[in-house]
């Protein structure tokens, strides 16, 4: 895990004008990162927080009590499918659920991914109790708001993208604005993270020496992760996308996971 928590907190921000900001919480499984926006402007923001602050707060207890004007919680998964959103009904949710061989610890939830795909995941039921409180219909896939930035984007077609959270990888592959793959992988190290890579290239038919990748989340450049893919890869590069006004100190790739949830306010109310 990353030593920079990007912590920022604007000088303009007031507590007591609660009502008009959005707060964005992104969920992994042992911690959650926060910010707060008002008018597309990053106010807050903390990473790498402890889990159980969200259930019993201490240090964040007068702003996670607050009201806001809108909630969004990006929730993790412990395992997710896709489906088409033509072949996709809640009635059926539990039938796709199947798939996913769901534990007694886990709970499943189901909804619309993008503007072509639903995506039923399942996630710890420790983690749906801790968010219980923020309300369960303010959570969304924690990626969502990321695909979308990215689909926005108009992404070349020889370019696959990667967030790499704490021992965890999302690829993610958009051609002709078409979501074409996404998928999550754990991995222990460098050579993993470049084994299930290039093993998506190739499901793909990309050839790596003529691919490039666009890396966000915990990663620096030079790191021993952005060194190694760049062993098999045409270019790899930071994903510098900016879908919120953020400070110079803040590093656009650091958290666009969580800054791309604000984007999922549009699109639940759309």
């Amino acid at each position: 895990m990353s030593d920079h928590n990007n912590n920022y907190n604007d000088n303009s921000f007031n507590l007591a004008q609660a009502y008009s900001y959005t707060l964005l919480l992104h969920v992994e499984t042992t911690s959650f990162s926060y910010a707060i926006v008002h008018q597309n402007r990053l106010l807050v923001s903390s990473q790498n927080c402890d889990l159980n602050e969200l259930l019993y707060p201490n240090q964040l207890s007068d702003l996670l009590s607050a009201t806001y004007q809108k909630i969004i919680i990006g929730l993790p998964s412990t395992g997710l499918t896709l489906v088409p959103n033509n072949l996709f009904s809640e009635n059926y949710a539990a039938d796709f659920a199947r798939f996913l061989d769901v534990k007694e610890h886990e709970k499943v939830l189901a909804q619309t991914l993008d503007n072509r795909n639903a995506i039923i995941y399942k996630t710890f039921g420790s983690i749906i109790n801790t968010v219980q409180k923020f309300g369960i219909h303010n959570t969304v896939y924690s990626a969502k708001g990321w695909i979308m930035a990215i689909a926005k984007s108009n992404p070349p077609a020889d370019t696959l993208f990667l967030e790499i959270g704490n021992g965890s990888v999302q690829i993610l592959y958009i051609y002709s604005g078409v979501l074409r793959f996404y998928n999550t992988f754990d991995f222990k190290s460098a050579d993993e993270l470049a084994y299930f890579t290039t093993f998506v290239s190739e499901e793909l038919n990309l050839k790596p020496q003529n691919t490039n990748l666009m890396v966000s989340g915990d990663v620096s450049d030079g790191d021993k992760n952005m060194t190694r893919l760049a062993d098999f890869y045409n270019k790899v590069d930071l994903n510098d996308l900016n879908v919120l006004e953020l400070p110079g100190q803040i590093l656009a790739h650091k958290i666009l996971a969580l800054a791309a949830l604000s984007l999922c306010a549009s699109s639940e109310e759309a």
